[in-house]
């Protein structure tokens, strides 16, 4: 408030109740009481509600329409869950053009819809080498990439993915990647990193998915071999001196690495 010239200082509290026991904050100006309280409540991620994210959706950019409607396709696959999420494709397209991104690869398709978003964020002239070893699934994601006019920039390799990488390293293409998107079989996740680091060139960008597996991998009661696998592969590379790291909590969780 302005009172003759002079900002009048106005005293108040704010109680915040759902931390242990009540803290007391008392501000000098009004409006600062607001700012101080975001940062307290802000001390960590919280889960998205449905209707919050159903929120997050609508005002974030449009879905294309094309990968609308693969993410709607795939939803009737018995493992529809291995699909991402919209807004991670979202999310994804943007660090490709922050980086400049023009050479891709991708360590599991599925039905596309990853494939689909990393094309249509590349360049006409961009690349994406594409591994998976189902004709049936990336035969859905080829009827998308060929509608969306962005065939000729996908390189599909059906095979495993470990004998596709290796080859690629055989045919010379070590450091000529930006960018690798690992979403395949997790036990292999190790051997997938060390494969992406050969391929990628200092200062690209690696992203690895599912590294929340919703949450079992923080309850260590669940010993499946997925989980136990995740759960080591993610004690093992916080400390890679390879690389710079962070793990962002989107969709069932996204490392990312930045080879240095």
């Amino acid at each position: 408030m302005w009172r003759d010239g002079q900002r009048e200082r106005k005293k108040e509290s704010y109680s915040i109740s759902q931390l242990q026991g009540q803290i007391e904050y008392t501000t000098g100006y009004s409006y600062f009481g607001f700012v101080l309280l975001s940062l307290v409540v802000s001390k960590k991620t919280f889960t998205l509600s449905d209707e919050l994210h159903k929120y997050l959706l609508s005002v974030s950019p449009a879905e294309h329409d094309l990968l609308r409607r693969l993410r709607e396709e795939t939803s009737l696959q018995p493992q529809h869950s291995m699909q991402i999420a919209p807004e991670q494709g979202h999310f994804m397209q943007l660090l490709l053009r922050l980086i400049g991104a023009r050479n891709t690869l991708e360590i599991g398709v599925f039905t596309g819809y990853s494939t689909l978003c990393t094309a249509l964020a590349l360049p006409d002239d961009g690349k994406i080498v594409a591994c998976d070893i189902s004709e049936e699934w990336t035969g859905i994601a080829r009827r998308y990439w060929k509608e969306a006019g962005v065939e000729h920039k996908i390189d599909l390799r059906l095979g495993h993915a470990l004998r596709t990488l290796d080859k690629l390293i055989q045919e010379g293409k070590a450091g000529r990647f930006d960018f690798v998107f690992i979403d395949a079989d997790k036990e292999n996740y190790p051997g997938y990193l060390e494969r992406s680091l050969t391929l990628v060139r200092k200062g690209g960008l690696i992203a690895i998915d599912n590294v929340l597996w919703s949450g079992k991998v923080a309850d260590l009661a669940i010993t499946d071999k997925d989980t136990v696998a995740i759960r080591a592969f993610n004690e093992q590379l916080r400390n890679d001196p390879r690389v710079f790291l962070s793990m962002v909590p989107i969709a069932d969780g996204l490392t990312l690495a930045m080879k240095r």
